[in-house]
């Protein structure tokens, strides 16, 4: 279903010959894939060479599927010190590396707190903390496509209060260290973040100045 979706998707995009006859794709229609326990939902990703494979980040963790959305596991329960993903990331040249980002970057009044990035490399069976423990919500992972170990984060910041650590940070070591690359203010921090994929080199931040308050919304 998800993979229909997908080309029903492509087959409408202007200026491109329609890869399928979008005919055949008139029966499709969404609906609800789970995971039904998961909670908000911010975060998704896939990897080309396993096309039945795909990660969702919640309010309640990370769940994995490796069947196209038929079934669903978390695989980050009893692991992560907090349950809220905000962004998740899957090595286009090693599926088996993965990244999250803790603390949703949607400041509602519940909003869960973020405590940095984890990483798993094997495919999501165990996790280790790999820093940026500081950067409250984190909104977007991007990973260079060849390199495994380069790797950036946009963080939105505090949920409640200025603080130095938003901005986009990257490591060159896969999470082992890292540096702040933009920096706008104490209360502007980084809520989307894309690489040009014709050119990892190039990415495109968007800023975004907000402070949740028990009473307000700035």
């Amino acid at each position: 279903m998800i993979a229909a979706l997908v080309l029903a998707a492509a087959a409408t995009v202007p200026g491109d010959t329609p890869a399928v006859d979008p005919k055949l794709l008139q029966a499709f229609r969404y609906r609800l894939l789970g995971p039904t326990r998961g909670g908000r939902s911010t975060a998704v990703a896939g990897t080309p060479s396993q096309p039945h494979t795909f990660y969702l980040g919640t309010s309640g963790g990370l769940w994995k599927t490796t069947t196209a959305g038929e079934s669903w596991t978390n695989v980050t329960d009893g692991q992560l010190e907090v349950g809220s993903i905000g962004a998740v990331a899957v090595a286009d040249s090693d599926p088996g590396v993965v990244y999250v980002g803790t603390g949703q970057a949607c400041l509602r009044g519940n909003v869960s707190k973020g405590v940095g990035v984890y990483k798993s490399t094997d495919g999501g069976r165990t996790w280790k903390h790999s820093g940026l423990r500081e950067v409250g919500q984190i909104a977007r992972v991007r990973v260079h496509p060849a390199n495994p170990d380069l790797v950036y984060v946009a963080a939105v910041g505090q949920a409640f209060g200025p603080n130095p650590e938003r901005g986009v940070f990257r490591s060159r070591d896969g999470g082992g260290t890292w540096q702040r690359v933009l920096s706008v203010s104490l209360r502007t921090g980084v809520t989307d973040l894309a690489m040009d994929p014709t050119n990892p080199r190039v990415l495109y931040a968007a800023a975004w100045t907000g402070e949740r308050k028990p009473w307000t919304m700035n």
